[in-house]
């Protein structure tokens, strides 16, 4: 029964130590790489917002023309 006791308060442990780890190999990004950082984003965001956008269009379409009885 302390084995197993033993197991299940090592597990939140080496999560503890783990996520430290990972804090302490964090750097803060230099200002070239947060740049391509946020152009990365931007350029998603516009890819998405563009999709998204033909997708919303392409539904609307067929439903308000149903809606609306054909124009």
């Amino acid at each position: 029964m302390t084995d197993s006791l033993k197991e299940v308060l090592e597990i939140p442990t080496e999560f503890a130590q783990d996520g430290i780890q990972f804090m302490r190999r964090c750097t803060k990004p230099d200002r070239e790489e947060y740049q391509r950082l946020v152009q990365a984003v931007g350029v998603g965001f516009l890819i998405m917002g563009a999709v998204a956008g033909y997708i919303v269009k392409l539904i609307h379409y067929p439903v308000n023309n149903i809606l609306v009885g054909g124009a």
